[in-house]
């Protein structure tokens, strides 16, 4: 049996991609597919969790699984080496058309398997290792880190101008202000000076009539 597995992350990626390579692939290597197992899940979640998993268990000794590329299997170097070791030890092929694998029990493809697994999660751990240098470097350049303050919580201090500018008579900081509505001490600066601020130079000089 030769199947054709097709797997995406989210609901606003589509399948039809994966299918329409898998489809040209088989009819240029004048093989056809059998079954489809098609699913919407994140890579990083368990075979056994997915419908991967359940065609892993029936698969046998000669069949085929022929998908877009390794990732589509998994997302990590232990979860694809998991999965070709099984196969291979059952004499199930991995076809991937990106990656251009076919890959069986021979221990060439074993090494391939390895090498490209090896390769993928160490690039993963670069790129997660230089957005935590980023992010240490912000955080000791003094930087608010996370999304900045802004007019959207100005929201949760509407209508109680009367109660900050009684706050600020007796002394309490935007920080005490902030605390005391929920929001940070930027997002009180911010209000103050656009709705306490202003209103009250505008009482004190209002525009002349024309």
């Amino acid at each position: 049996m030769i199947y054709g597995y097709i797997r995406v992350s989210t609901d606003k990626q589509t399948v039809e991609n994966q299918r329409y390579e898998i489809a040209k692939f088989c009819k240029i290597e004048k093989i056809k597919i059998g079954k489809w197992i098609e699913e919407k899940i994140s890579g990083s979640k368990s075979p056994d969790k997915r419908q991967l998993g359940v065609l892993l268990k029936d698969v046998k000794d000669g069949d085929i699984i022929v998908c877009s590329e390794l990732s589509r299997l998994g997302r990590s170097f232990f979860m694809i080496m998991s999965i070709l070791s099984g196969c291979m030890e059952r004499g199930v092929k991995i076809w991937t058309i990106k990656d251009n694998y076919r890959l069986g029990d021979d221990i060439q493809s074993k090494v391939l398997a390895f090498a490209f697994s090896l390769s993928a999660e160490i690039e993963r751990n670069l790129i997660s290792q230089r957005t935590k240098e980023a992010l240490a470097r912000r955080k000791a350049e003094g930087k608010v880190l996370g999304r900045k303050p802004g007019r959207a919580k100005n929201v949760k201090l509407s209508g109680h101008e009367g109660k900050i500018r009684k706050m600020l008579r007796e002394g309490k900081s935007k920080a005490d202000i902030g605390r005391h509505f929920g929001v940070h001490r930027q997002t009180v600066r911010i209000f103050v000076n656009e709705r306490i601020t202003k209103w009250k130079l505008k009482k004190l000089f209002p525009e002349e009539k024309k």
